[in-house]
């Protein structure tokens, strides 16, 4: 028997490859043809707006809270509907949600303020955008407040 043969014999590889490639190649086109035909493409269109805010929370977790748009894009508030909501604790604006009804850019603020009584601790301030169709929407900023 010769092994040497064998070892040295590399005939087989490029039709080998060239099926891999093949297999590859009709994968991928499929899984391309059937995202547009079952409609997920059209979420690869979604035009939400990608922005960070800083929220400064009034010393004591009493008052008020100033939520300022620290970079990213800028929001047409007028159009889009973008508000501030609380939620797990017990202040006065659970499920209230507070308009910020103005273009949103760089260094842009909204304070929020609390009626007197209230404090901010165990709350999550949300800052939500909503297209202005209503058909996507996202959350583009949360903090919890500190616990005093």
């Amino acid at each position: 028997m010769n092994v040497k043969r064998f070892l040295d014999d590399d005939s087989a590889v490029s039709p080998v490859i060239g099926v891999i490639l093949m297999v590859a190649i009709t994968v991928i086109l499929a899984a391309v043809i059937g995202t547009f035909v079952l409609g997920m493409g059209d979420d690869l269109q979604n035009t939400q707006p990608t922005a960070s805010f800083n929220f400064d929370f009034e010393a004591g977790n009493t008052g008020s809270v100033t939520i300022s748009h620290a970079g990213g894009d800028t929001i047409d508030g007028t159009s889009d509907s973008v508000t501030i909501t609380t939620s797990g604790g017990s202040s006065d604006l659970d499920g209230e949600p507070v308009s910020w009804n103005q273009e949103i850019s760089a260094g842009t603020s909204k304070s929020v303020s609390l009626t007197s009584g209230n404090d901010w601790n165990g709350e999550t301030v949300t800052v939500n955008w909503q297209s202005a169709d209503g058909s996507s929407s996202a959350t583009l900023g949360s903090q919890t407040a500190p616990t005093p």
